[in-house]
C-alpha cells in the first residue's frame, strides 16, 4: 500500500539520512560492533548534517521543526541500515523534549547548542538494579544541601552510559520518593563522584554502549535541577508516549525490512531442486507476515500523524509499542527459520536483526506494562 503521510520534504530528508548512513555509519559499523561503542566522530557528523535536535528551536542550533514524521524517517532508515548502535532517537526524541520543554533559558543556552552539534551526547538514568518499569522503586537519593544537591545511588542498563556528557538522573528528593517525591537532576561529565561502571556485554546492539552509573556524594548545582522540584513523575509520564512511538516505528520498519530480505532469499535459495518460494508452506509464511506488516503499518502511520498533531494518547502509544515490537520479534524468528542454518550465521543480516531487536519488547516499558496501561484504561 502506498503510504500517504509523508510530503516531498520528508522524502528529501529520507535521502539525506540514507546518504549520511552510507558515508558516516555503514563503512565503520563492523568496527564499532567489535569495539562495543560508536565513534564520537559519528555524533559530530550527525550534527553537521542536521540530524540532531530536529525539534530544538533554531536559536539554539536546532532544526526548529517539531514534526514527528522527520523522527519517524530517521528511525526507519537507521533500522533498515541495521545501525542500532548510534541512538539518535534516544538523543532527539527522548532526551531532547526534557531539555526544550523543562529547561530554563540559562540551561538551554548552556546545553542545547552542543546537543545539536554532537559535541554533547546525552543519556537518561532511570533504571536501577532493583527498579525498572516501576519508578516507585527508585532508591537513588538527592539531599538538599543549600546551594547544591548531594546525589547518591546507582543506575544500570543506561544507553549511551559510556559516551554521555550529560545525564538526566531520576532521584528521590523526598524520603518517600514515588509519584510526588522524584526530581530530575542533570549530571555533567567530569563531576566529582560520578563514575561509570563497565560497558555491559549484551546479546545484541553490541556497538550501543550500555553502562552502569554510580553516584557517590556527587554535588549537583541547584541550577541543574530540570523541571519542577518533586515533579519528575509527571515529566516522565508526559514524554513516554513519544519514546514508545519511536520504538514502535523502529519495530514495524524492522519487520518490513526482514520480510523484504527473506522474500528475496527464498526466491534464490533452492531445496530439492527448486526455489524455496515454490513450496506452499513458504508462500503461506510470507503471506502471513506480509499481511501482519501491512495491517500494523496502517495503524502505526495513523499514530505517527496523530502524534505529529499532538493528539496521540498514552493508551494508543502503548498499543503501538507492544504490538509493533512483538510483531518484530515474531517476524525475526520466522525469517531466521526460513533462512535455515544461514540464518544463524552473524554475517547474515537476519541473524543480527534477531539479536539486536530482542530488546524492543523490553525497554521503554515491557509488553506486560503496555497491556496493563491499556487494560486499566478500559476496565478501571
Amino acid at each position: 500500500m502506498q503510504r500517504q503521510i509523508f510530503t516531498e520534504d520528508h522524502a528529501a530528508f529520507r535521502e539525506t539520512v540514507r546518504t549520511f548512513l552510507a558515508k558516516e555509519v555503514t563503512p565503520y559499523y563492523e568496527q564499532w560492533e567489535k569495539d562495543g561503542i560508536v565513534s564520537r566522530d559519528a555524533w559530530r557528523a550527525a550534527g553537521r548534517q542536521g540530524l540532531l535536535g530536529l525539534a530544538v528551536p533554531e536559536e539554539y542550533g536546532g532544526g526548529g521543526n517539531p514534526d514527528f514524521r522527520y523522527s519517524a524517517v530517521l528511525a526507519e532508515e537507521f533500522t533498515r541500515a541495521g545501525a542500532a548502535g548510534l541512538v539518535l532517537g534516544l538523543h532527539n526524541d527522548i532526551i531532547g523534549p526534557y531539555l526544550t520543554s523543562l529547561g530554563t533559558d540559562e540551561q538551554k543556552r548552556r546545553w542545547l547548542p552542543g546537543f545539536c552539534s554532537g559535541e554533547i551526547i546525552t543519556a537518561i538514568a532511570m533504571t536501577e538494579p532493583g527498579a525498572g518499569s516501576d519508578l516507585q522503586g527508585i532508591r537513588t537519593t538527592a539531599e538538599d544541601r543549600g546551594d547544591h544537591w548531594l546525589l547518591n545511588g546507582s543506575k544500570t542498563f543506561i544507553s549511551n552510559g559510556i559516551l554521555a556528557d550529560l545525564v538526566i538522573v531520576v532521584a528521590k528528593t523526598t524520603p518517600e520518593g514515588g509519584a510526588h517525591g522524584l526530581s530530575l537532576l542533570v549530571v555533567e561529565r567530569g563531576t566529582d563522584g560520578f563514575e561509570r561502571g563497565r560497558n555491559l556485554d549484551k546479546i545484541g546492539q553490541k556497538s550501543q554502549d550500555t553502562a552502569e552509573l554510580f553516584f557517590n556524594d556527587v554535588r549537583v548545582p541547584k541550577e541543574n535541577l530540570l523541571g519542577e522540584l518533586n515533579g519528575a513523575f509527571v515529566h516522565l509520564m508526559t514524554n513516554l508516549a513519544q519514546e514508545r512511538m519511536g520504538i514502535a516505528v523502529a519495530g514495524i520498519a524492522a519487520a518490513e525490512h526482514l520480510l523484504e530480505i527473506t522474500t528475496d532469499y527464498v526466491k534464490e535459495r533452492e531445496a530439492f531442486g527448486r526455489p524455496l518460494s515454490k513450496l506452499q508452506h513458504i508462500r503461506f509464511e510470507i503471506a502471513e507476515m506480509a499481511t501482519e506488516c501491512a495491517v500494523t503499518r496502517t495503524f502505526l502511520d495513523r499514530c505517527i500523524v496523530d502524534h505529529s498533531d499532538g493528539k496521540l494518547d498514552a493508551v494508543h502509544a502503548s498499543m503501538a509499542k507492544w504490538w509493533a515490537t512483538e510483531l518484530q520479534k515474531r517476524v525475526a524468528d520466522r525469517c531466521l527459520q526460513l533462512h535455515g542454518g544461514y540464518g544463524y550465521m552473524t554475517e547474515y543480516r537476519v541473524a543480527r536483526a534477531f539479536t539486536d531487536g530482542r530488546i524492543q519488547t523490553i525497554y521503554g516499558g515491557t509488553t506486560e506494562i503496555m497491556k496493563e496501561i491499556i487494560g486499566r484504561s478500559l476496565l478501571g
